[in-house]
């Protein structure tokens, strides 16, 4: 396992799952229906990954710098999610704007005076997980949402 001081995240499919579609597509406003579920206008139930809350939480007791990296053309919906679901407040640094993961990537590290060997990204799609490999950094596939077993995460959870 590297040593990494930087978590990084995609939002769509790794850190909520938006309707089964990204959250650029859903229809605000958002709000807590009877059922305690986030939907969107069109009913559409948008829900946090079920491990995600505690890494997040784990990460910060552990003084791990954690960011957002997403490519959505829809920042602020992306940012009104991430305090709807009270965890905005994990997140260091935010990159939620339309563009290319690199230049997210490029910017974290900019930010954090870190090099690419103490970052590592999560994401669903392969295309990210390429490009931002191709940059020298850490990155891990995520198929079905963030979870405790996720490869460099697991560590936090044993004893």
């Amino acid at each position: 396992m590297g040593d990494f001081r930087v978590f990084v995240f995609d939002l769509d499919f790794t850190i909520w799952n938006a309707g089964d579609t990204f959250c650029s597509e859903t229809c605000p406003p958002y709000k807590w229906n009877k059922e305690g579920k986030l939907v969107d206008a069109e009913g559409r139930w948008i829900r946090l990954y079920p491990d995600v809350r505690e890494i997040l939480k784990k990460l910060k007791e552990h003084e791990y710098i954690i960011a957002a990296a997403s490519r959505t053309h829809e920042p602020a919906w992306a940012n009104d999610l991430l305090q709807l679901f009270d965890i905005d407040k994990y997140f260091t640094i935010k990159e939620i704007y339309a563009g290319e993961k690199e230049t997210h990537i490029l910017n974290i590290l900019k930010k954090t005076n870190c090099s690419i060997h103490d970052l590592v990204f999560f994401d669903d799609e392969q295309r990210n997980i390429e490009t931002v490999k191709a940059l020298g950094v850490t990155t891990v596939h995520v198929q079905d949402g963030l979870n405790i077993c996720t490869k460099y995460i697991e560590h936090l959870f044993k004893a």
